[in-house]
């Protein structure tokens, strides 16, 4: 298991259109992706357990990856989180 704490940055979020960038992105990879924010633990491949963490832009989240290919989707996930989704 591997986990790593990222600052959310685009605009709006966790909202809708990222919550379904960072799904479709996660469900490429093996290992089971979660993340933390608060007292809150969301599965990333969820679209439905992503939007429902209500999480803002400057909010931190640790996104913790399990499997085979942990390393690899945890770099992957932290990148697209840091490059606020691609989409801005």
């Amino acid at each position: 298991m591997v986990s790593k704490k990222v600052v959310v940055t685009n605009g709006d979020g966790l909202h809708l259109r990222p919550a379904g960038v960072l799904c479709k992105e996660a469900v490429k990879f093996t290992s089971k992706i979660h993340f933390i924010f608060g007292e809150k633990i969301c599965n990333a491949k969820s679209v439905l357990s992503v939007v429902s963490a209500s999480v803002k832009k400057g909010d931190e989240i640790e996104v913790i990856c399990d499997g085979a290919d942990e390393e690899a989707a945890l770099a992957y996930l932290v990148k697209l989180i840091e490059d606020k989704f691609d989409i801005e």
